[in-house]
């Protein structure tokens, strides 16, 4: 019975007994942080890319220069060129998607690989007054680097 009676005091107590404000962890109340939003990037603008370009494709690492030429941009799509030195223009087809303009050469014959026809498929943004962007060489042959990946920067000439 002493038990009973001294289980029921403390009981008594710890229900009397003045409770503390309990404040959950700040970091379970507040909102979870939300990120910034990425800057939607502005539309390709063919206008704002018209004109002469110093063209270079690369390794994909960026350290080697292949590929040099004059690429020739307008505001209409259908009058893009790539010059290579000692050849005829190659026509580019163009296409705006968002902030890039989507190329697509060929075929014609390789600049790498003599007598070998080559079309390429490409995309290129601008950057900080630049043209960059990536391309991939499609060959013409059954062997097995009929692929070739390049890095595309271009420079606007003076």
């Amino acid at each position: 019975m002493r038990t009973t009676t001294l289980l029921g005091v403390a009981l008594l107590l710890a229900a009397c007994a003045k409770k503390e404000d309990v404040k959950p962890a700040e970091s379970a109340m507040a909102a979870p942080a939300m990120a910034a939003p990425a800057p939607t990037p502005a539309p390709f603008s063919l206008s704002d890319a018209a004109g002469k370009w110093d063209y270079v494709a690369k390794t994909p690492t960026g350290d080697t220069v292949l590929v040099q030429a004059v690429l020739t941009a307008t505001a209409d799509p259908d009058h893009w060129t790539l010059l290579f030195k000692g050849r005829t223009p190659v026509p580019l087809r163009v296409t705006v998607s968002g902030d890039s303009a989507i190329t697509v050469a060929g075929p014609y014959e390789s600049v790498l690989r003599k007598g070998v026809m080559v079309t390429t498929n490409g995309s290129m943004h601008m950057t900080n007054g630049k043209l960059v962007g990536h391309s991939v060489a499609h060959y013409a042959t059954k062997s097995a680097d009929s692929v070739r990946h390049l890095i595309i920067e271009a420079t606007r000439k003076p």
